[in-house]
């Protein structure tokens, strides 16, 4: 491809130079933004379809840490076809020794996350209850046993993190 003269390059250099030092500060620079607008987004509870897509999900004992999981997995999230404003979807999980596959349930209700986790649909096993953070693309919280199931169950701290395709 062949360049402009050498003059002709150095005057739209020039030119350039010009337009960007006569152009006002104010029509470069974006209007700064209060610090609230820029921090705000909508919750949850207001946009549950935000909840829908892939998350990874690490579980640790209370003592432990997350960097140290006892469990690692995704639960995939869809509207829920009988309760608007709720989930529903599928977890899978590996623990020591063996995956776990269960059906899942929720929502979000005043800022709190609430899911019910079954395996076979009809009992409830486990019961989530997290904060969601980072606008929404994050929720940490705690699994406890449902009521009436095994005991012996730990107690788990939970972390859901929202995979960036399904943002």
């Amino acid at each position: 491809m062949k360049q402009p003269p050498k003059s002709l390059r150095a005057g739209l250099c020039l030119l350039g130079l010009a337009l960007a030092w006569a152009t006002p500060t104010a029509a470069q620079t974006p209007p700064a933004q209060p610090a609230s607008a820029a921090t705000t987004c909508p919750s949850l509870d207001e946009d549950p379809a935000r909840l829908h897509g892939l998350w990874q999900l690490a579980l640790w004992l209370p003592d432990g840490s997350e960097a140290a999981p006892v469990s690692t997995g995704a639960l995939l999230f869809e509207r829920h076809p009988d309760y608007p404003g709720s989930v529903r979807g599928n977890l899978k999980r590996s623990t020591e020794g063996h995956d776990v596959l269960a059906l899942v349930a929720g929502d979000v209700s005043e800022g709190v996350f609430n899911l019910d986790e079954s395996s076979d649909g009809v009992l409830m096993d486990a019961v989530w209850t997290g904060t969601p953070q980072d606008c929404g693309q994050l929720i940490r919280g705690t699994r406890r046993p449902a009521e009436g199931r095994a005991s012996g169950v730990p107690v788990l701290q939970f972390s859901l993190h929202k995979t960036p395709s399904t943002r």
